[in-house]
């Protein structure tokens, strides 16, 4: 029987968590002008983009061209967390079962973006998303340096 695993990272933030929070609740057509050199669109399917049970369609740069099709799982607008399951593309094909969440955290002085990503891999022989994870922390500090040069 295959394992679900997580793996999780985080990074400093110079913008505040709600601003952050916001643009990856509301403002998701922001990110491929942010870092189009990563993103290339992000199409709304179904719902509203934003809402748990939306889904969406992602095209970005990851060595290559990749495609991913995700469904916001679940928003928690108090702990400023998203999850997002992915449903299709090209990571379906490696992991049986794949679930990001972003949270963004304040303690004292100091903001930070934590991603965690669970998974169940097809085979053993599929490696653990570490890169995976670092374009995502990546992404975030390109929204996060945006957002503190355009307040």
């Amino acid at each position: 029987m295959a394992q679900t695993r997580k793996l999780e990272k985080q990074a400093l933030i110079k913008s505040s968590p709600e601003k952050l929070f916001d643009v990856y609740k509301n403002k998701i057509n922001l990110m491929p002008k942010i870092s189009p050199d990563k993103l290339r669109s992000i199409q709304v399917i179904e719902g509203d983009g934003k809402s748990v049970g939306s889904v969406r369609l992602w095209t970005y740069f990851l060595g290559d061209s990749v495609v991913a099709k995700d469904k916001i799982y679940a928003v928690d607008e108090e702990n400023k967390s998203i999850t997002f399951e992915i449903i299709g593309g090209e990571v379906t094909k490696y992991f049986a079962s794949y679930k990001a969440t972003i949270q963004l955290v304040s303690e004292g002085q100091n903001r930070f973006v934590k991603w965690s990503v669970e998974y169940e891999k097809m085979n053993e022989q599929v490696p653990d998303p570490h890169p995976q994870l670092d374009f995502l922390i990546t992404m975030t500090k390109e929204v996060d340096n945006y957002l503190v040069q355009n307040p």
